[in-house]
């Protein structure tokens, strides 16, 4: 059996991975800048499909209709199962790839030049900044989210791995999918450690990181706020500050 998939995406009901406990939402999580992606489109296995092209240099503006492509690494069968039936129905999804082993994740960074990794920590065997080194090597643009079911990692040793976001996996599959929506436009996203002091955003741009979180495009979001283009543009532009 091929133990790694990379399979168009087609409509399908959206599922829940885990049970949702009341937890704070990812707004409050967020924080960073912007960043480029650039990398190298690399031939697909035996040369018979192209890979992806890349803009370089370009930025990702949040909520401007842009589509990613995600790499799923994680050693279960079900969470590979989750991933591709809840992504199929998000419009902002080019293209799931998933791989239950780092070897199978780096094959696949390197065909299919991934914008965000969401990377199980059960699944990252080894260190983890070994994997990102190499995931980074085989796809330059790519941006690591973690996720565990139980293990934590502190944001320092997150950060300090490479990581761009840590989320636990006890959160509901649309909230992780809006994590790796977040970290693939170029936001870090990290559970607050214990004594941590969440960065403070304003109730409006909490308003426009939750629609951005859930797909939605600048102009979505403007109608449904009741604001101008302008204005969104300048409330998630505030979010990278």
């Amino acid at each position: 059996m091929n133990r790694c998939c990379a399979t168009p995406l087609r409509a399908a009901p959206k599922i829940g991975l885990l049970p949702v406990g009341r937890r704070d939402p990812l707004w409050h999580l967020a924080s960073g800048e912007m960043t480029s992606y650039e990398g190298a489109a690399s031939p697909a296995r035996g040369g018979t499909e192209p890979g992806p092209a890349i803009d370089r240099g370009r930025t990702l503006p949040a909520g401007d209709g842009r589509r990613l492509r995600v790499l799923l690494l994680d050693g279960q069968d079900l969470v590979h199962w989750g991933f591709k039936t809840l992504l199929a129905a998000e419009h902002w999804v080019e293209r799931f790839v998933a791989a239950h082993s780092a070897d199978e994740a780096i094959e696949l960074a390197r065909r299919h030049a991934p914008h965000v990794a969401v990377v199980d920590l059960a699944a990252a065997t080894g260190s983890v900044g070994e994997l990102y080194a190499r995931l980074r090597s085989a796809s330059p643009g790519t941006r690591m989210l973690l996720m565990s079911s139980g293990d934590r990692i502190s944001t320092r040793a997150a950060r300090a791995a490479g990581a761009s976001g840590f989320v636990s996996k006890r959160r509901g599959a649309r909230e992780i999918a809006g994590a790796a929506r977040m970290v693939g436009l170029g936001m870090t996203l990290f559970e607050p450690d214990n004594g941590a002091t969440r960065s403070i955003l304003t109730q409006r741009e909490r308003e426009v990181l939750e629609l951005v979180a859930a797909g939605s495009t600048n102009r979505e979001i403007a109608r449904r706020l009741f604001l101008s283009h302008h204005t969104v543009k300048d409330h998630t532009s505030a979010l990278y500050r």
